[in-house]
């Protein structure tokens, strides 16, 4: 599995570390390298998949089905046969509530959100669309999911809520998504996606024999399509999660960059309704996104988490006390403070976890924090800390649902910059990632404690440990991908990795034993985590140290290492 890269590279041939950033890095876009929308939207009705191909055919990965337009991996019939699939979903399995239909400002969102609604009305579902068709945010749509589950009468199980979100979350402008929300209100999962998947690629392949659909203008008017008010459900909601008075008496000044996503009319009606201090500083839409700088590869995304996508809002954040970006669906949340500038979800995360659990009395004695395999692993030593339960789960917001629903879990993240968390009174808020009120509690910590979550990083991270981590990539067939995500721990025959004992080999997660697709190894000082990708043939390891940089590099390097041994054992 050795091959040659561009980029800055570690010891072990074939290891991609961070490259350099391009030279477009962090500027707009030039006019002629944005997508033609009119193009766009014609290869979504005009061009029809071909579910021989597997690049064509529905996968719903971990948080929907994602694709192109333009590459015949997310067209008309995508959406027309995964809905259809959702109704029979429903049906399956006496989901007879409502369905709430939620979108983002993504080109082919609208066209689909239509496709979407023309089966929906056609298998008599009703339907609750935004009122004034403004987009909607992945968290308000979870909200009021769980809204109308929490106050519907009659037996259990009856007239249960669901929804569906059309987006491809932070994904280029180029691309287009839909993801299911089952009655948890959260990301649906495995068994409930595999289920879809199967029954959408047998109608694709039967050339939509079996789709139920009517016309667009039909479904408008058809008796069960209606409309509902998530804008002022969900803001309204908000002081239930978030102390808004203390942000609002301490005049926390809050600078915003909705990057043009979902979220974007909300902050203003947050801002009104809980009277703060908070400046949008841009509510541009556009479906070209040509207004976001361009990420470190010079592609554009709309991803919170860099901060080259986040310069505008970085140059500005002295004029702020915090600040904050949300993806396009406003699931992920980006901090950005006037000293530290952009937060890692890996700095953040660990800060809002032990502010909350200090912060929120009402909460249970034995409520968990919910972490992924690829999370910090100062979250651990922070729960160790607090006396609280750690739920350790694959990758997947879709594994903390029925844990936030419950209250089992007071707080669930990822690295990736998605979390939720539970209100005051320990009730469930979100199932799903909430990248608002995410974003808003930065502020009501700065609020209530007079620092901001940077300056509280560096007192737990002096306390717990400060560490490094890099994510790297290998090259890999998908041969190679099958076996590394089918590892046992008996394939391993090392007892060291960068000078330690290994302790703990995990091929599932201890939170809830299901598989993590790949393979995890812990020593005293770091771990690392290799998994294949999904959509590219390569692998990606994951690596943290407790013992500093050169440790760090060490870890990366024997754990390339390590798997290509593997690897290159079960070939012979």
């Amino acid at each position: 599995m050795r091959a040659a890269h561009a980029g800055r590279k570690s010891g072990a041939a074939g290891l991609t570390m961070s490259a350099q950033p391009s030279p477009l890095a962090g500027q707009l876009a030039g006019a002629e390298t944005l997508i033609d929308v009119a193009a766009l939207t014609a290869a979504y009705y005009d061009l029809r998949p071909h579910p021989s191909e597997p690049a064509q055919r529905v996968v719903f990965g971990t948080s929907g089905h994602r694709g192109s337009a333009l590459d015949g991996s997310f067209n008309e019939w995508h959406v027309l046969a995964i809905t259809q699939a959702i109704c029979q979903e429903r049906k399956a399995h006496g989901v007879t509530g409502p369905l709430y239909l939620g979108v983002d400002t993504h080109a082919l969102s609208a066209p689909a959100c239509a496709s979407a609604l023309e089966v929906l009305a056609a298998n008599g579902v009703h339907t609750l669309l935004a009122t004034h068709d403004e987009p909607t945010p992945t968290p308000a749509v979870s909200h009021a999911i769980l809204a109308h589950n929490r106050q519907r009468q009659g037996p259990p199980g009856e007239a249960l809520a669901d929804g569906i979100v059309i987006t491809p979350s932070h994904n280029s402008p180029r691309n287009g998504g839909l993801k299911y929300n089952p009655p948890h209100g959260g990301p649906a999962g495995p068994a409930i996606t595999a289920r879809i998947e199967d029954t959408a690629n047998r109608l694709l392949e039967r050339e939509l024999g079996g789709v139920h659909r009517m016309s667009h203008a039909q479904a408008l008017r058809a008796a069960t399509t209606h409309r509902h008010d998530f804008l002022h459900a969900y803001v309204n909601g908000l002081a239930s999660v978030i102390d808004m008075e203390a942000i609002r008496e301490a005049r926390v000044r809050i600078g915003v960059d909705p990057l043009g996503g979902a979220g974007v009319h909300y902050w203003a009606a947050i801002a009104e309704r809980h009277g703060l201090d908070l400046q949008v500083i841009s509510d541009a839409v556009d479906p070209t996104f040509g207004f976001v700088p361009l990420d470190a590869d010079g592609c554009l995304r709309m991803d919170p988490s860099s901060p080259w996508t986040l310069r505008r809002l970085i140059d500005l954040r002295q004029r702020f006390d915090i600040a904050f970006a949300c993806d396009a669906d406003h699931d992920r949340h980006g901090i950005v403070t006037p000293g530290a500038g952009l937060l890692p979800a890996s700095h953040y995360q660990p800060v809002a976890i032990d502010y909350l659990f200090r912060l929120r009395p009402r909460w249970g004695q034995h409520t968990g924090i919910g972490k992924t395999v690829v999370s910090t692993q100062l979250i651990d030593r922070l729960a160790t800390r607090l006396h609280r339960p750690l739920y350790e789960v694959p990758v997947g917001f879709k594994w903390y649902a029925p844990g936030l629903l419950e209250g089992t879990l007071g707080f669930a993240g990822e690295d990736s910059g998605g979390a939720s968390f539970l209100r005051g009174d320990g009730q469930v808020w979100t199932t799903d990632k909430d990248g608002i009120t995410a974003a808003l509690l930065a502020a009501e910590i700065t609020a209530r404690t007079g620092q901001d979550p940077g300056a509280h990083y560096l007192a737990l991270a002096n306390e717990l440990g400060q560490p490094q981590s890099e994510r790297v990539q290998a090259p890999a067939t998908p041969v190679q991908k099958a076996r590394l995500a089918g590892l046992s721990a008996h394939d391993v025959k090392a007892h060291t990795l960068a000078g330690e004992r290994i302790e703990r080999i995990t091929t599932h997660a201890p939170g809830n034993r299901a598989a993590i697709g790949g393979l995890k190894v812990n020593t005293a000082s770091g771990w690392f985590v290799a998994r294949p990708s999904g959509t590219e043939d390569i692998y990606r390891i994951c690596a943290e140290s407790f013992a500093g940089p050169q440790h760090l590099q060490r870890l990366l390097e024997e754990a390339q290492a390590l798997v290509d041994a593997v690897l290159a054992a079960d070939e012979a």
